[in-house]
C-alpha cells in the first residue's frame, strides 16, 4: 500500500511539472517566512488581493494579512505615506507620485464597464444598439444627453447618473476613456464600487459604471441579477456586431479584453504600489509570488493576466529596484 501511494505521488509530481514547465515558476519560498503584509487601496483589485492573500498564507501560515478597499487615491497616497505596505492602484501612476517615490508593480488587467438597471424601457434597445464613445461623453462629461431618447433609444425617461465620489481608478479609467478625467464627471456621487452598484440596482433609469469583478458573479460567471452591462459600439455603426457581441458571460469578456477587442481605456493595468523599491522580506516574497505562481488564479478571479515579457519585466525591477 505504501508504494502504491508513493507511485502516485511520483506520477502527481511529474504531471504538475510537465503541466507547469512552460509557466514562469517563483523559486520555493521559505518555509519560515512569516511577518504582516498590508494592503490598502482600489475596490479593482481588493477581491484578488483577499484571494492571493488566502493562497499565499496556505503555504505560509505564519504571514499575516491586513487589506482594506477604500479606492485607488486612498491606496497610493496611504503607500505614499508609509501606513501600508502596499497601496492597490487601479489606474496610471502620476508623475507627481513617481516623484514621491512610488514604486508600481503591474500585477494583473481588467476593465471598466458602464452598466443600467436591467428593467431600464430601453434595455433590448440598449443591448442591440449598445453605445458609442459621444454618447457616454454626453451623459457623463457635459450633461447633454439628460433623457434616454436624446441618446438616441426609443422610450422618453430622465437618465439618471451615478458616479464614484472617491478618489478611484475606475472613475479614473472610465473618464479617461473619452479624454476627460475623473472630476469631469458628472452625477450623483456613490462611495465605493458596492455602492454604486446598488444605486443602479435600485433606479430603473439609472447609469453607472463598475469593475467588472463587481459586475459579473465569480462563480455562475454570468452578470449579476438587476443589472445590464452596456455594449460599446466600437465601430460605431449603430449597432452590436457579432465581434463586438461579448459581454454574455465574464469569459467571453476577459476573452475579448486579452485580445483587445474592448478599448483600452476603458479596460486598464492594475498595481500594487510601494514607496520607494520594497525592502521588508515577505512583501519582496509575496510580490514574486503574485508575478509567477499567483497569476494561475486570475481568470477563475475574473481578471486578465499580463503578458509573459511583462511578467518577466516586472519580476526583474523588483530584484534590480531599476523603476
Amino acid at each position: 500500500m505504501k508504494k502504491t501511494i508513493i507511485y502516485i505521488i511520483t506520477l502527481s509530481i511529474i504531471g504538475w511539472t510537465t503541466l507547469t514547465s512552460n509557466k514562469i515558476v517563483a523559486p520555493p519560498l521559505n518555509d519560515d517566512l512569516s511577518g504582516n503584509i498590508s494592503i490598502s487601496g482600489a475596490f479593482a483589485l481588493y477581491p484578488l488581493a483577499v484571494k492571493w492573500g488566502e493562497e499565499f498564507k496556505k503555504l505560509h501560515p505564519h504571514v499575516q494579512f491586513d487589506i482594506s478597499a477604500g479606492g485607488a487615491g486612498k491606496g497610493i497616497s496611504d503607500a505614499l505615506a508609509g501606513m501600508v505596505d502596499l497601496g492597490a492602484v487601479s489606474r496610471d501612476i502620476y508623475p507627481e507620485e513617481t516623484k514621491k517615490g512610488a514604486f508600481p508593480v503591474a500585477v494583473a488587467k481588467d476593465a471598466v464597464v458602464a452598466i443600467v438597471n436591467a428593467a431600464n424601457p430601453n434595455i433590448k434597445d440598449i443591448l442591440a444598439k449598445g453605445m458609442k464613445k459621444e454618447v457616454f461623453a454626453n451623459i457623463y462629461a457635459t450633461s447633454i444627453y439628460k433623457n434616454w431618447k436624446q441618446a438616441g433609444f426609443s422610450v422618453s425617461a430622465p437618465i439618471h447618473v451615478y458616479t464614484r465620489s472617491d478618489a478611484a481608478g475606475a472613475g479614473e479609467t472610465w473618464a479617461k476613456y473619452f479624454n476627460k478625467k475623473q472630476e469631469d464627471l458628472q452625477g450623483i456621487g456613490v462611495f465605493g464600487d458596492p455602492g454604486l452598484l446598488q444605486a443602479v440596482k435600485k433606479d430603473a433609469t439609472g447609469i453607472g459604471y463598475n469593475n467588472i469583478s463587481y459586475a459579473y458573479d465569480s462563480k455562475t460567471r454570468k452578470q449579476l441579477a438587476g443589472i445590464a452591462v452596456v455594449p460599446i459600439d466600437v465601430n460605431e455603426n449603430g449597432k452590436i456586431d457579432g465581434d463586438e457581441n461579448f459581454y454574455g458571460s465574464l469569459d467571453d469578456l476577459i476573452k475579448a479584453i486579452a485580445l483587445g477587442k474592448y478599448p483600452s481605456p476603458p479596460a486598464r493595468e492594475l498595481y500594487f504600489v510601494s514607496k520607494n523599491k520594497p525592502q521588508k522580506k515577505v512583501v519582496v516574497e509575496f510580490l514574486k509570488w503574485v508575478l509567477t505562481d499567483g497569476q494561475r488564479i486570475l481568470n477563475e478571479a475574473g481578471y486578465i493576466g499580463l503578458t509573459k515579457d511583462k511578467l518577466d519585466n516586472e519580476l526583474k525591477e523588483i530584484q534590480s529596484g531599476g523603476k
